[in-house]
């Protein structure tokens, strides 16, 4: 089971990251919070004080067209947030 599946990359998490040394990642919804922070952890080289997840369910759409009503959703996904310990940075361009 791969654990990381990609990093968030926005405005508000580069942020953070500057800021406060958290870092967001898309994980598998059937990972737990010590399965990311070993994942993390091997992957990037570095320690991880805590882990917050959340998890974002699918959202829903309906349109009315000439052909009928059509159903639609995106998929649900898991999102973690980590915590790194100080002085320790993720560089994910150089890293991957």
């Amino acid at each position: 089971m791969s654990v990381l599946i990609k990093p968030i990359i926005t405005e508000k998490m580069t942020s953070d990251s500057e800021l406060y040394n958290r870092y967001g990642f898309i994980v598998n919804p059937k990972a737990n919070k010590l399965q990311i922070k070993e994942a993390v952890e091997t992957t990037y080289g570095v320690s991880v004080d805590k882990v917050r997840t959340m998890n974002y369910g699918p959202s829903r759409k309906t349109r009315y067209t000439k052909t009928g009503v059509q159903h639609g959703k995106s998929n649900a996904f898991k999102k973690a947030i980590v915590d790194v310990a100080e002085g320790d940075i993720i560089d994910y361009y150089n890293n991957l």
